[in-house]
């Protein structure tokens, strides 16, 4: 016999969620050519800028070198076209040649300093492409497989992929609410239903595919703000310390989000909860000793004690053990306290007098007229 007592409870929403590294970043090739070489070993954790792959750089660095002959004959070219100008300028002045002559040896120097400018952006950009024969890491974290090996050609125009890497340390959990919870979670938080007093950084803990806790507790960082039209759900993510590399992307997890307290809750075992396809009560035990069913409303099961939403009330004696002895309207005669308050291990009560109260329980259930 349990007698039910409200006490405060935390809200605890248990979802089944995926590990998502913070950063992904994929490397692929910029300039086409060969693999010459991989600088990294796969597996391996990186530094951002270390490098990772050596592309063949001969055919860039000729037409580097072909760019950089261009810019000193395009130089020459506005340098004499610059002593031309000048030249001319004094000419003008004396009227020993044509106004015409001198705006066309302007208009040869400016267009001999716009091919300077074009060569030197040219430069540039055969500079930039020969540095992308050397593929560096753009973030740090594990460095996956090679996608590709020595001898391998790579393609800027298909943008081959080289390899991925991911960062472990911190992680994300990702997983969805249903818009219905939310919205009955919103409604609980705005009656005082529940109380939440931070939600700035709301507690949330894991559960391992193998059952057993993950050691280090995480946060609720992010909370979409629109609704999935396919599923129903609002998409929710939570970040973890990921020290040891326990948590790997794609992995399945339980999440449990600590959202609130709820002050004036009720937990009965579960075994004392009878469960239908569209109801669940329990059998209460009246102050005539009759036992009576009633119907509850259930949340969510913790520990192996269901929280009770609505339909006890405080002091009422709920029949744990031996309900398939009983029927609602039997009388109930207790033969000693084996009554325990909510909260109190019931199972640890007197099994030798539980078991006498329980048979005379049911005794007096069948001889009630």
């Amino acid at each position: 016999m349990l007698v039910a007592q409200p006490r405060s409870i935390e809200n605890v929403i248990e979802a089944p969620g995926r590990v998502q590294a913070v950063r992904r970043a994929e490397v692929r090739a910029r300039v086409d050519g060969i693999v010459q070489r991989r600088l990294y070993e796969e597996g391996s954790d990186v530094q951002a800028g270390q490098k990772l792959f050596l592309i063949d750089p001969r055919e860039l660095r000729a037409n580097l070198s072909a760019v950089e002959a261009a810019l000193v004959r395009a130089e020459a070219t506005a340098a004499n076209a610059a002593q031309d100008v000048e030249r001319y300028k004094g000419l003008v002045e004396d009227q020993a040649i044509s106004k015409q002559e001198y705006d066309a040896a302007l208009a040869r120097l400016r267009t001999a300093q716009a091919d300077v400018a074009q060569t030197r952006a040219q430069l540039e950009s055969a500079r930039l492409s020969l540095s992308y024969t050397v593929v560096t890491a753009p973030i740090a974290g594990r460095a996956g497989r090679a996608q590709v090996t020595e001898g391998a050609l790579v393609s800027a125009a298909e943008a081959t992929l080289l390899t991925t890497i991911e960062q472990l340390d911190p992680i994300y959990i990702n997983f969805s609410q249903s818009s219905s919870e939310l919205m009955s979670l919103r409604r609980e938080v705005a009656t005082g239903v529940l109380q939440t007093p931070e939600l700035t950084r709301v507690p949330v803990t894991l559960q391992l595919e193998d059952g057993s806790p993950y050691p280090h507790p995480g946060h609720l960082d992010f909370l979409d703000l629109s609704i999935d039209e396919a599923t129903g759900t609002v998409a929710a993510r939570a970040e973890f310390p990921n020290p040891n590399r326990v948590l790997l992307p794609g992995q399945f997890v339980r999440a449990r989000i600590e959202a609130g307290v709820r002050p004036n809750a009720f937990m009965i075992p579960q075994r004392a909860v009878l469960l239908t396809a569209s109801s669940a009560s329990v059998l209460i035990v009246d102050q005539q000793n009759v036992a009576a069913a009633r119907e509850v409303e259930l949340g969510p099961l913790q520990g192996g004690q269901w929280l009770v939403l609505g339909g006890l009330r405080a002091g009422d004696r709920v029949i744990v053990d031996g309900l398939q002895k009983v029927q609602p309207g039997a009388t109930v005669r207790i033969a000693c306290a084996a009554e325990k308050s909510e909260g109190a291990p019931a199972a640890q009560a007197d099994d030798s007098d539980a078991a006498d109260a329980r048979g005379q329980g049911a005794d007096d259930a069948q001889q009630a007229p």
